[in-house]
């Protein structure tokens, strides 16, 4: 009997061996293919909002009161913190600009590399950051507390679109005012950089205007407004995504608002490259 025993306790410790072989390899699977398969779920999930709220675009019936409010909101409610951040931005990019150009005695160059910089990176990037932290997580939340107290649900029940009535007034109206607050954010990036140079560290305001307009041509006005506009879809749909699917109570409409900042910033330096990349070419 003992015999017997100890045999069958082999065979069953042979078998968990074999069992725990398949559990091993499964969760092997599940850490390196999983982040995959969930960020293919995510940009499915975000283009396929993004393919409604354009069909809805172009359907009547056009909500324009929650357009207008989406306007207010997101354009003259961030002016003030874009011009703020766009002060302090020209002005320390000003500052290190000096320093590096003294080398060489050449500060004077220092108004057109700015107002380069600004136009083509800094502006439409950081102004596109700033709407992200204030606006863009404000939607998320907003989208997010309606779906998890079922406000959503009860839209759909009235026979209302809610991709028509919350996503669509937010989306256009990201769109079109970031790249007005880009202009804004280089405008007083330029203030800044008149300030730190021209009044501090003395350097002659006919040089750095000359060299500003030097520098400065159509295409990068047209580079800055390109990239303003895509920034704020970008934005505007990933934050809206986030909100409108999100689930799981208070915990899950925090989750959903940080995980949309990140993913939206993220999102926003990766189409920043490919963007200069392409029109830098052209």
């Amino acid at each position: 009997m003992s015999e017997a025993t100890s045999q069958e306790a082999g065979n069953g410790e042979e078998g968990a061996k074999k069992g725990e072989k398949p559990a091993i390899l499964a969760v092997a699977f599940d850490r390196t293919v999983g982040p995959v398969l969930d960020l293919l779920d995510e940009l499915g999930a975000t283009a396929l909002l993004a393919s409604r709220t354009f069909a809805w675009m172009v359907r009547p019936p056009y909500r324009w009161a929650q357009l207008m409010g989406s306007l207010e909101f997101i354009g003259a409610g961030s002016t003030f913190i874009v011009g703020l951040v766009g002060v302090f931005t020209g002005m320390a990019f000003t500052l290190s600009s000096i320093v590096g150009f003294r080398q060489f005695s050449a500060e004077g160059m220092v108004g057109g590399v700015v107002a380069l910089a600004l136009a083509r990176e800094l502006a439409p990037v950081l102004a596109a950051v700033v709407v992200t932290a204030r606006a863009g997580s404000t939607m998320a939340s907003e989208l997010g507390n309606m779906r998890v107290t079922e406000q959503i649900d009860a839209i759909t029940t009235m026979g209302v679109s809610p991709v028509q009535f919350l996503v669509v007034p937010r989306v256009v109206a990201t769109t079109l005012m970031l790249p007005l607050l880009a202009m804004c954010f280089g405008l007083a990036g330029m203030l800044g950089a008149y300030v730190v140079a021209v009044l501090w560290q003395g350097i002659d305001p006919g040089i750095f205007f000359d060299r500003v307009e030097q520098f400065v041509q159509p295409s990068d006005l047209r580079m800055l407004g390109t990239k303003s506009c895509l920034f704020g879809l970008i934005v505007s749909i990933i934050c809206c995504k986030k909100g409108f699917f999100a689930s799981g109570g208070a915990r899950g409409v925090g989750e959903a608002t940080a995980k949309a900042v990140v993913a939206s910033i993220v999102a926003i330096f990766a189409a920043d490259y490919v963007l200069t990349s392409i029109m830098t070419e052209l």
